[in-house]
């Protein structure tokens, strides 16, 4: 057989190749994941995370997880060890009082929040610190905890009825924030989170690092406060305000449980999935990738409790990716004995959504791991 028919032959069996796999029914190739996987070709991504056999073996890489964490998120500012926080009203609000103050970050932003106290406790309260969704909605911010927008009830005043206090503040660009960035008044919107992160890349940081550092000085200020129970404080939030939770937790052990909802994201299966674009430019640290993956953070929680709920049919956080932070990041739980400490719902049929499934599993957990003093 001469080279040419062999050279024929071999184009004529790849031909019958791809019309019998696209006549089984998967069609799903497309020119898209031709790129995405010429893309990852070209990359050097680190090796799937394993936790250290021992307690004590975990206890040095979760060190030196956080330290990779925050090289990560760039050359931030320095906060002070308690922000210095200005009150600007308290109303009477029937079950609580409402304060609204603010504090400066030392980064040049003020940052607006909100701080909900029961009333009728005579002892410490337990506390919950709450972030707020992304969504594209700018104008809104720390106002959600009042809302129904994405909860099945207000979140604040629901909370604080039941006897924590409730602390929410604006990120950069949401709220009260929007429109205060480097491009200022004029620049509002998505344009101005574009220019914060712009910013924050020429200087060295990233505008994620910048967030979790107010959220960092957000809690700060609510274990300072007298009516706080400090050691039973728990953080929250929905979408954005999920990533922002277990970031915080992941960095800083004062928090003693958080629950997550709609974003529990594996960044590797987030690429896979052709859905980088489900997330904003804020979302994303440069070079974590080439260290571990999204289950190296959530293991730096172990042993506190961490709850996750999510949508079966979120894009924004791909089931295989859950699935794969679950058998990778649960046994740090292990080497604790705390497994019931790490849990993960994924609602079949669900999109990015707070259903009251979830809120009512969020409230039982914060109450059973915090306890309520109403």
């Amino acid at each position: 057989m001469n080279p040419q028919t062999r050279m024929n032959i071999i184009r004529i069996c790849r031909s019958l190749f791809v019309l019998c796999f696209l006549m089984a029914g998967n069609t799903a190739i497309s020119q898209e994941t031709t790129d995405a996987q010429r893309w990852l070709e070209y990359t050097t991504l680190a090796p799937d995370f394993c936790v250290a056999k021992t307690r004590k073996a975990f206890e040095k890489q979760r060190k030196e997880v956080r330290e990779t964490l925050w090289q990560l998120l760039g050359n931030l500012p320095q906060k002070p060890k308690v922000p210095e926080a200005k009150t600007l009203s308290r109303e009477d609000k029937g079950s609580y009082w409402l304060e609204r103050f603010e504090f400066d970050n030392g980064a040049g932003a003020t940052v607006p929040g909100v701080l909900l106290l029961p009333k009728n406790i005579s002892a410490k309260s337990p506390a919950i610190l709450w972030h707020h969704w992304h969504g594209g909605q700018y104008d809104g911010g720390k106002i959600e905890i009042f809302e129904t927008k994405h909860t099945p009830a207000p979140p604040g005043p629901t909370l604080a009825e039941r006897g924590y206090v409730v602390l929410a503040i604006d990120a950069y660009c949401f709220g009260e924030r929007n429109g205060r960035g480097p491009g200022g008044a004029n620049e509002k919107g998505g344009a101005g989170e574009m220019t914060a992160s712009k910013f924050n890349l020429w200087t060295g940081r990233t505008l994620w690092g910048m967030m979790v550092r107010d959220d960092l000085m957000a809690l700060d200020y609510l274990c300072s406060r007298s009516e706080v129970d400090a050691q039973r404080v728990g953080v929250t939030g929905i979408s954005m305000g999920a990533t922002r939770t277990w970031w915080l937790m992941a960095l800083d052990d004062r928090p003693k449980a958080a629950v997550a909802v709609c974003c529990l994201t594996r960044y590797r299966d987030l690429i896979d999935a052709q859905l980088l674009k489900a997330h904003g430019i804020y979302y994303f640290v440069p070079g974590l990738l080439n260290h571990f993956d999204t289950e190296a953070v959530i293991a730096c929680i172990a042993p506190r409790a961490f709850l996750s709920v999510a949508g079966g049919d979120d894009g924004g956080s791909p089931v295989p990716g859950i699935r794969k932070i679950e058998s990778s990041a649960g046994p740090a739980w292990k080497l604790f004995d705390k497994t019931d400490n790490f849990r993960s719902v994924i609602y079949p049929g669900v999109g990015h959504v707070y259903t009251p499934e979830m809120w009512q599993e969020m409230l039982n957990w914060f109450d059973k791991r915090l306890g309520k003093t109403q």
